[in-house]
C-alpha cells in the first residue's frame, strides 16, 4: 500500500510538473507584445539561415548574436534544400535543422521558425523544389490544388519534425513564433480571388497543426484575426499591425543589401540601422528582427536572382566569415543595452508624444518616476538641433534618436558612434602542396587538367527544330545546356576572300552564354541582376564549307520571387549571321542538336568516386585562357584557424569545389566604373540599397568562402570548371583577419555601465567614457600604430593628428593594453594632460595590432 500511494504521488508530482513546464513555456499576445510565461517580452531576434553556414559555424554564430544583445534566433527553412524529390527527405550536413534549432536552445535563446515554405530570401526558386513546377496542373503560390497539397504536406512534415523534438515553446523548447508563406501580399493581387482564398487557405491550415505559439504572415494585410502579420522594409516605425489586439512586429530589418553579379557592393551605415531600429522601438515596436544578422554563402547553386552571388554577406553584423563586422556589431550592441533597460517602461506604460520643434519629437513611457523612458527623435535628414525636454537641453545629431531610460539621462544616440573598429584584410598564406616544402604565394607544384570538347559531348540528347526553354530542359539539374547546330558556307563568299568576318546576332532570355564555332571561343555574353534578357553581337571567323555553332548556355540561379515566377524562362531566342553574300542567315528555326550539361560534371569529376573516370593530364604549370577545362589540385589547408576564401580574381567564370563540397558559382565580373561610388558615406536620411555603394569598376565578389571545416589535415582536391579561360596559376588560398583593432571615443560620449544599472534601480546611467579594445580569441595587443589625445580625426586604418595631441598618449595606452587581450581606457582629462586645449571637447582614438 505504501509504494502505491508512493507511485500515486510520484506520478501526481510529474503531472503537475509537466503541466507547470506547459503553462511556464506559454506564448501569447496583446496589442503590445508577445507574452511568455506570463510576461510580455521586448525581443531582439538575428537572421542566421542555416544552409548558408555549416553546421561547424553554428555554435560560435549563435554565441557572437547572443553576446551582441540578442534574444531570439531566426531562420527559414528550406523546402528544395530538405524535399530533394517527392516525398524523400534530406535533413543532413547543412540541411540539419534539428541539430541548429538544439544549439540554439542550448545558448538559452528563443527561436522563430518560418517555415514558409515559400521563403523568397534571394535563395534558388524561392525555396519551392523544382520538381513541383513540372506536376502536372501545378501553379505556385494561389488556390491551385497540387500546390496546396505538396505546401500542406512538408508544412507537417517539418511541424511534426519539431513536435517530436519538443521544440515548440508550448512543450518547453525554443520556438516562439511560426511563419506560413512569405511577402504574398505583394503579389496577391495578380492571382485575383485565388490569390485571396489561397492566402486565407495558408493561415488557417497553418493555424489548424496546433503547435501552441502565434502563427505570423509578412507583408500580409488581409490576415485573419488567428494570424499576425508583420513588417519587412528599411523602417517599420510607422506600421500598424491589422488588429488593434496584435502586436508591433518587424520580420526583416535590411541592415545591408544582397549583390549580383556585376554590381557594386551595397553599404548600410550603422548609424542608420541603430536609428531605424530605436525609431522602431519608438514607436511601441516590440520584436524586431535582423535579416541578415549573419547572411552567410549560397554555397553551391543555391542562390537565385537570377545573378545573386555566390556571397550573401549583406552587409550585415556578423559577416560571411563569421566575425563580428565593426563598428557596426558593437554599435547595435550597445543600443541593444539600451533599449533594454527600457524595456519595463515601453510594455507597461502608454506612450505620450510631444513635438520638440517641426521635425523632432520625445515620446516618453511613464509619468517621471523611476519607472520612465523616452525616446527623443531627430528626423531632420540635414541639421543637428538642440532641444528643450523636462527642464533640460539635448543636442541630437541630424537623423539620429537618443534614448533616456530614466526620462533623464542619454544613455544612447543612434548617429554617435563608439564601439570598437576594425580594419579587415584578406592575407594570402604560405601554403604548400602535400609533401612538398611550402612555397610564399604557390598553392601547388602541380596541376591536373581535363579540357571538354566544345560542343555536342557523347550522344546528343535529342534534336529540334528551333529553339527549346532552358530551364524547361534541364529543370535546374545543371547550369548548362549546349545548344548546336551547323551551317556550310560557300568558297566564294567574300569574307573568305578579303579576310572580313562575319557576325553572330544572338538574343537570349538569359542568362548567359559562350559562343564557340569550330570550337574556337569567339565570345560570351549575358543579363545582368536587373534584366535577365539580352542582346550581342560576335564577330566569327567561318571556313569554307561545314561549321559547327556550339552555344553554350547558362542560368545563373533561378528568379526566386514575383507573381507566377516559375513560369519565367531562359534561353536562345534568336540566332542569325551577318556578313554572308545573301545578307542575313536566320538559323533560328534550324536543327538544333541539344546536349544537358558539362560532361566533367556528368562523370562527377568533383566527387573522390569520380576522379578518376577521365585521363587528367598533369603539368607543372597549369594552362591559362583555356576554355571548358577541368583542373585538379592537391594540397594542404592554410594555417592557423582563421576563416579562409579563395580568390579566384584571375579566373573567368565556372564553379569551384573542395573535397567534393560545393564551393559554388565564381565570376569576377567587374561593375561600372560610371556608376556612382562613395569614400564617405552619409548616413542622414532614408537608406536605399545604390545609397552607399563602393567597389565600382572592381569585381562584385574577388574571394570565396571555404569553411574551415570542409579541409582535411592534407591531401585536399581542389577542382575547378573553368568556362570561359583564365590563369589558375594566380588562384589563392587567403586567411580574413582582423589587422588593426581601433576605438575613437569623444569625453561627451553618451555612456553607461550596463551591469551597475541592472543590478541597481538607483544608479547613475550616466559614467564616463571608456575607450575598449578586444582582440580576437587567442590574441593580445601586441603594439599600437595610432595613439592620440586631443582633436584626432580619421577613421580605424587612417588616423591623424589633430591640433590638439597629448605626446604622452602612447606611453599611458601602451601601460594599459600591451600584452592584453582586452584593455579600457577612460576618456577623460584625470588620465592626460589637464591644460590641454581648454574649452575644447577632446576625443582619444587608438588603433592597434592584435597578434
Amino acid at each position: 500500500m505504501k509504494k502505491t500511494q508512493e507511485l500515486l504521488s510520484c506520478l501526481t508530482f510529474i503531472f503537475f510538473f509537466t503541466f507547470y513546464l506547459a503553462a511556464a513555456n506559454n506564448v501569447t499576445y496583446d496589442h503590445r507584445s508577445l507574452i511568455i510565461n506570463g510576461q510580455r517580452k521586448l525581443l531582439i531576434s538575428a537572421a542566421i539561415h542555416y544552409p548558408r553556414s555549416v553546421p561547424a559555424m553554428w555554435p560560435g554564430l549563435v554565441q557572437t548574436a547572443k553576446e551582441g544583445g540578442v534574444d531570439v534566433i531566426e531562420t527559414y527553412v528550406f523546402w528544395n534544400g530538405h524535399e530533394t524529390a517527392p516525398g524523400q527527405f534530406y535533413f543532413g550536413g547543412r540541411y540539419d535543422l534539428v541539430k541548429f534549432v538544439k544549439i540554439v536552445q542550448q545558448a538559452n535563446m528563443y527561436l522563430i521558425l518560418r517555415i514558409g515554405p515559400f521563403v523568397a530570401a534571394e535563395w534558388n526558386f524561392g525555396g519551392v523544389p523544382v520538381w513541383l513546377h513540372y506536376v502536372n496542373g501545378t501553379v505556385f503560390r494561389t488556390d491551385n490544388v497540387p500546390f496546396k497539397h505538396y505546401m500542406q504536406t512538408f508544412m507537417e512534415y517539418i511541424v511534426k519534425m519539431m513536435k517530436q523534438e519538443k521544440f515548440f515553446a508550448s512543450q518547453g523548447g525554443p520556438i516562439i513564433l511560426s511563419q506560413v508563406e512569405n511577402e504574398y501580399g505583394f503579389y496577391e493581387g495578380a492571382y485575383g480571388d485565388a490569390g485571396k482564398a489561397y492566402a486565407s487557405w495558408a493561415a488557417n491550415m497553418a493555424v489548424s497543426q496546433n503547435i501552441g505559439v502565434p502563427w505570423i504572415m509578412c507583408q500580409q494585410w488581409d490576415t485573419p484575426e488567428s494570424v499576425i502579420n508583420t513588417c519587412n522594409s528599411f523602417y517599420c516605425d510607422d506600421f500598424k499591425p491589422s488588429y488593434p489586439n496584435m502586436p508591433k512586429i518587424w520580420t526583416e530589418n535590411w541592415p545591408g543589401w544582397f549583390k549580383t553579379f556585376g554590381s557594386r557592393d551595397p553599404h548600410r551605415p550603422p548609424e542608420d540601422v541603430a536609428y531605424s531600429v530605436a525609431r522602431f522601438f519608438q514607436k511601441g515596436g516590440s520584436l524586431h528582427n535582423y535579416y541578415m544578422y549573419h547572411g552567410g554563402t549560397n554555397f553551391g547553386r543555391t542562390s537565385g536572382g537570377p545573378f545573386i552571388t555566390t556571397s550573401y554577406d549583406y552587409d550585415a553584423p556578423i559577416d560571411e566569415y563569421g566575425l563580428p563586422r565593426l563598428p557596426k556589431w558593437g554599435h547595435l550592441k550597445e543600443l541593444h543595452k539600451a533599449i533594454k533597460l527600457c524595456e519595463n517602461a515601453l510594455l507597461n506604460n502608454v506612450p505620450t508624444t510631444l513635438s520638440l520643434g517641426p521635425l523632432q519629437e520625445v515620446d516618453i513611457y511613464g509619468d517621471g518616476s523611476k519607472n520612465c523612458a523616452a525616446f527623443i527623435a531627430n528626423m531632420d535628414d540635414k541639421d543637428d538641433k538642440i532641444v528643450i525636454f523636462h527642464n533640460q537641453s539635448f543636442h541630437l545629431p541630424a537623423w539620429s534618436v537618443s534614448i533616456l531610460p530614466d526620462c533623464k539621462n542619454v544613455v544612447f544616440n543612434s548617429a554617435k558612434v563608439g564601439s570598437q573598429s576594425s580594419v579587415v584584410e584578406m592575407v594570402t598564406t604560405e601554403l604548400k602542396s602535400s609533401g612538398i616544402s611550402p612555397t610564399k604565394d604557390v598553392k601547388v607544384s602541380k596541376w591536373e587538367v581535363f579540357v571538354e570538347r566544345a560542343g555536342i559531348w557523347g550522344d546528343a540528347d535529342f534534336t529540334h527544330n528551333g529553339f527549346v526553354d532552358h530551364i524547361n530542359t534541364t529543370k535546374d539539374t545543371t547550369d548548362y545546356l549546349w545548344y548546336t547546330t551547323s551551317l556550310h558556307v560557300d568558297e566564294n563568299e567574300v569574307f573568305l576572300k578579303n579576310g572580313s568576318t562575319a557576325r553572330l546576332l544572338i538574343e537570349s532570355k538569359g542568362h548567359a552564354l559562350h559562343a564557340f564555332v569550330n570550337e574556337v571561343l569567339y565570345g560570351s555574353a549575358s543579363g545582368n541582376g536587373t534584366v535577365s534578357p539580352f542582346k550581342t553581337q560576335i564577330p566569327i571567323s567561318l571556313k569554307a564549307g561545314k561549321n559547327e555553332i556550339a552555344l553554350l548556355c547558362m542560368t545563373v540561379g533561378l528568379s526566386n520571387a514575383g507573381a507566377f515566377y516559375e513560369w519565367v524562362g531562359a534561353g536562345l531566342t534568336s540566332v542569325k549571321i551577318e556578313g554572308l553574300n545573301k545578307g542575313m542567315l536566320d538559323l533560328s528555326n534550324n536543327a538544333w542538336t541539344y546536349k544537358i550539361g558539362v560532361q566533367g560534371e556528368h562523370l562527377g569529376l568533383y566527387k573522390a568516386d569520380g576522379l578518376n573516370h577521365v585521363n587528367w593530364n598533369s603539368t607543372p604549370v597549369a594552362p591559362k585562357n583555356q576554355p571548358l577545362t577541368w583542373y585538379k589540385a592537391v594540397l594542404d589547408p592554410p594555417p592557423g584557424n582563421e576563416p579562409v576564401g579563395l580568390d579566384m580574381v584571375h579566373m573567368g567564370k565556372g564553379l569551384a569545389w573542395l573535397n567534393g563540397e560545393e564551393i559554388g558559382r565564381y565570376w569576377p565580373r567587374k561593375s561600372s566604373k560610371n556608376e556612382e561610388c562613395v569614400q564617405k558615406c552619409d548616413y542622414r536620411g532614408k537608406f536605399s540599397p545604390n545609397k552607399c555603394s563602393t567597389g565600382c569598376g572592381e569585381p562584385t565578389q574577388r574571394w570565396y568562402h571555404v569553411p574551415r571545416s570542409w579541409f582535411k589535415p592534407s591531401g585536399n582536391i581542389l577542382v575547378i570548371f573553368e568556362e570561359k579561360g583564365g590563369d589558375p596559376s594566380q588562384i589563392r588560398f587567403a586567411t580574413r583577419i582582423f589587422s588593426s583593432i581601433c576605438s575613437h571615443l569623444s569625453e561627451n560620449h553618451p555612456t553607461f555601465g550596463i551591469e551597475s544599472t541592472s543590478k541597481d534601480k538607483d544608479a547613475k546611467y550616466r559614467t564616463k567614457s571608456s575607450v575598449q579594445l578586444k582582440c580576437p580569441p587567442s590574441t593580445r595587443i601586441s603594439s599600437l600604430k595610432f595613439a592620440s589625445f586631443g582633436t584626432p580625426t580619421g577613421t580605424c586604418g587612417s588616423f591623424t593628428l589633430g591640433d590638439c595631441h597629448d605626446p604622452n598618449t602612447t606611453s599611458l595606452v601602451e601601460q594599459v593594453c600591451l600584452n592584453k587581450f582586452r584593455c579600457s581606457i577612460e576618456v577623460s582629462e584625470k588620465n592626460f594632460n589637464k591644460d590641454l586645449c581648454p574649452g575644447v571637447t577632446k576625443s582619444l582614438a587608438v588603433e592597434a595590432v592584435c597578434s
